[in-house]
């Protein structure tokens, strides 16, 4: 047998095509393992090709061999990610609204490639980003890098903070100046990724939206507030505060209707403490910080949740109902 200088490689692209071409759907024949070596300047015999085939399944794939009539085959059995764990992953991506279309559309080619060319056109039929809404940052993807970067390596990061006015223009805060601060984590809420990080200057913890972060880059000084972090629980931290918008932290009590009572697990978490209101209703007391945002969840569920207390933040809740409505004149 003539050997090309690209013999060695033969294994590999045996490997690849199977992974590639191969699925239990779509088992592939040694004949169509040899054309496609003879397509990339690799000449190969029928044994040769088993052989390969065995070394791979020592190596650790699962390789398996169909059988029928005079069909004879091989597919991919399992791999690093299955199918319906991609699907989750498209799912993911395309949904989230801090990456932006051209990213989203790069992702998805990128785990495409994890199936087979048969699996990768079923994750594309799942693909619908054209009209979601999406950031306009297009850094985004590298902003989280260096965000990463400062929290690994312990030193403060900087960067410019920015807004959009109507004219779909960005206007930065403090005149352009920049923000310095030290990051300690990244967090989701309401689709959007936010930083937790601690300000020195306000010896506070805050968080920033990664997608109105630009120019962010690592400093030589190291990182501070470690304490004030590590007094913080972020699991808790994310669930009193809604949509990440500051305010006040006060302890409050609500009241809902029963059947509310998944919706107010999801939101404030299970460990908190329910009490019977009633045949009807129940009760709850937890801490959130009071924002426009928590008002707007509570009235969200329009005459069946009621804030209780504290008098300051029904008051508060009053103002705000008040302020909306009149915008739309007096009711008739």
């Amino acid at each position: 047998m003539a050997r090309s200088s690209f013999q060695k490689l033969k294994l590999l692209h045996v490997m690849n095509y199977l992974l590639q071409n191969s699925d239990e759907e779509n088992p592939v024949t040694v004949n169509q393992i040899i054309n496609y070596l003879d397509s990339n300047g690799i000449s190969a015999e029928r044994k040769s090709v088993y052989d390969d085939i065995e070394a791979l399944r020592v190596f650790g794939m699962d390789i398996v061999e169909v059988k029928g009539g005079r069909f004879y085959g091989y597919y991919v059995a399992s791999r690093t990610f299955e199918l319906p764990e991609l699907k989750l992953l498209v799912d993911s991506v395309q949904s989230s609204k801090f990456i932006t279309h051209k990213k989203t559309a790069s992702l998805i080619k990128k785990i495409e490639t994890l199936a087979s060319v048969h699996s990768a056109q079923l994750l594309n039929r799942q693909v619908f980003v054209k009209n979601r809404i999406k950031t306009m940052n297009e850094s985004i993807y590298y902003n989280v890098d260096e965000i990463y970067n400062g929290i690994s390596s312990n030193r403060k990061i900087q960067f410019l903070y920015f807004e959009y006015n109507v004219a779909k223009e960005r206007q930065y805060r403090r005149n352009g100046e920049y923000y310095v601060v030290s990051p300690f984590a990244m967090t989701w809420d309401d689709e959007n990724y936010y930083l937790v990080a601690y300000d020195s200057d306000a010896g506070i913890i805050k968080h920033y939206r990664v997608d109105k972060m630009e120019k962010i880059s690592m400093l030589d000084e190291e990182r501070d507030g470690q304490e004030a972090y590590q007094a913080l629980d972020m699991a808790i931290y994310a669930r009193k505060t809604f949509g990440m918008f500051t305010g006040e932290e006060t302890n409050v009590q609500l009241r809902f209707e029963n059947h509310l009572v998944g919706a107010v697990l999801d939101r404030l978490g299970r460990e908190v403490f329910i009490i019977a209101d009633g045949p009807d209703h129940f009760t709850v007391r937890t801490d959130v910080v009071v924002s426009p945002q928590f008002f707007a969840w509570v009235l969200g569920f329009g005459s069946q949740a009621q804030i209780i207390g504290p008098d300051h933040v029904v008051a508060e809740m009053k103002e705000h109902i008040y302020s909306a409505a009149d915008l739309y004149g007096p009711r008739e």
